[in-house]
């Protein structure tokens, strides 16, 4: 047998209809992007371009086949990238749970018991008497946003959403930058080590010639004593570099999500790594591609509409409610017509006298935003020091390369002749150990620089936002 639905129950549920269709408007301010004073070109950028090595992919930059699988495998088990993740899901359902009251909120009902002296949900009991009730109903409540209080609530919970989201961009861009030092730095102690060995080497022969010397009877104690003294101290510095590089493979598992262990690396080295010309493109778009600018924008959007949230709170707020069942004082009674009940209600409840309150929070509220605004033109300020400081280290370190390699030649071909010299008889052993004790320094320092300038590449293309941006395509 089929229920009527009354007339009253029709009408209110279409006066929400139209208080949906036409009804409402969001109060509190539209977003607008904080002036900034961006520059036309960076800092120490030799010409202008508009393109930007942020644009490559990373595989594109770093074509280290043995570099991208370190890469490859620290998307997939990096932890701190998977927190990020959960941060970022846990924010999208945020999302839905605010958005969820903008509809209404239908729940279901189901009674029955019995007492004495109690009212019933229809009609109260008479006095002195016991009785029994049953029913069952289903109820909505709906809060009609007219000033947009929910609509901005749901508006901050979203930029919160995607502020996360860049987040996560934002780790995304670090870890890969970091994969890509710690491996270069790995590479730079393996050349320590090898110009440790070589060291060691040298000392060696140099030590061994001066002990054919002083038992023909033409080279003094002092030249073996001295040179024994130099191939013991280089003899020394090996299980110091052998320690950095087990730490450095330690902190590198880590980055992946592997335990500690071995790095494999072969048929690869410091001095084999060469990566592509770096345009900065133009300042301008450094917003868009830098994932904690834009993370930083959307804390301000968000903070934007609790604005209006804190405005709205100022309006009263419409609620409509309603109710369609069955109660009867006998279970079996409940499908008659006399069993039917509804109802249906609206309210509207506003602020008259909070002790300013409602004022205070929505000062509160634009200071939060005046903070997101100052935080957001902040982290903008800082992204472009960070390429103008990049672009200047890798022009300065490219022209300490071209000196540095000039040292070490000049130095190799020093050593080579003092050493001849040394075989004739023309030359004392100080000359031999003056320039061995040159030449393996400089050899460390050319490493060095190398790796800085490496170093300086990855972080300029950290800083220009690279990395994220084809996140579809990295695994």
């Amino acid at each position: 047998m089929g229920m009527k639905i009354p007339i009253h129950f029709l009408a209110t549920a279409g006066i929400c209809a139209l208080f949906v269709m036409f009804g409402g408007c969001k109060v509190g301010p539209a977003y607008k992007r904080p002036v900034m004073n961006v520059p036309a070109g960076y800092r120490g950028q030799s010409a202008a371009a508009t393109n930007s090595v942020a644009d490559l992919s990373w595989w594109q930059l770093f074509q280290d086949v043995e570099l991208q699988r370190l890469i490859r495998e620290a998307l997939t088990n990096n932890y701190d990238l998977k927190i990020a993740i959960a941060r970022m899901e846990q924010a999208r359902a945020q999302t839905a749970a605010v958005r969820s009251q903008l509809f209404p909120q239908i729940n279901y009902e189901a009674i029955a018991g019995g007492g004495k002296n109690v009212s019933g949900i229809n009609e109260p009991s008479p006095t002195g008497t016991e009785g029994d009730v049953f029913g069952g109903d289903v109820n909505a409540a709906w809060e009609i946003d007219l000033w947009g209080r929910i609509r901005r609530q749901t508006e901050a919970a979203r930029d919160q959403y995607l502020a996360t989201q860049e987040a996560r961009h934002d780790i995304l861009s670090s870890l890969i930058a970091q994969v890509a030092q710690s491996y270069f730095q790995l590479l730079n102690l393996d050349r320590q080590l090898a110009i440790a060995n070589e060291s060691t080497n040298s000392y060696g022969q140099s030590l061994k010639i001066f002990n054919q010397r002083l038992k023909g009877g033409v080279a003094s104690k002092l030249e073996t004593d001295s040179a024994e003294a130099l191939l013991d101290a280089a003899n020394a510095s090996v299980p110091d570099l052998e320690q950095q590089i087990e730490i450095q493979e330690n902190q590198l598992n880590y980055l992946v999500g592997r335990n500690p262990g071995p790095i494999e690396r072969t048929n690869t080295s410091l001095e084999a790594q060469s990566l592509p010309a770096i345009p900065a493109g133009l300042p301008s778009s450094l917003l868009e591609q830098r994932p904690d600018v834009r993370e930083a924008e959307q804390q301000l959007r968000s903070a934007n509409a609790q604005v209006g949230v804190a405005k709205a709170d100022f309006f009263p707020v419409l609620d409509l409610t309603g109710l369609f069942g069955r109660v009867s004082p006998e279970l079996a009674s409940l499908s008659s017509g006399q069993a039917l009940a509804w109802s249906a209600a609206a309210s509207l409840t506003g602020p008259i006298v909070h002790g300013g309150q409602l004022r205070a929070q929505y000062q509160q509220a634009l200071a939060a935003r005046d903070q997101a605004a100052a935080q957001f033109q902040s982290t903008a300020l800082n992204a472009l020091q960070e390429v103008s400081n990049q672009l200047a280290a890798r022009q300065k370190l490219a022209l300490a390369i071209v000196q540095r390699r000039q040292a070490v030649a000049a130095f190799q071909e020093a050593f080579k002749i003092a050493m001849e010299r040394y075989r004739l008889g023309t030359s004392s052993y100080y000359e031999v150990l003056q320039q061995q004790q040159q030449l393996f320094p400089a050899e460390n320092e050319l490493a060095q620089v190398q790796l800085e300038e490496l170093v300086a590449t990855v972080q300029l293309y950290r800083a220009l936002g690279g990395g994220w941006q084809h996140e579809a395509a990295q695994r």
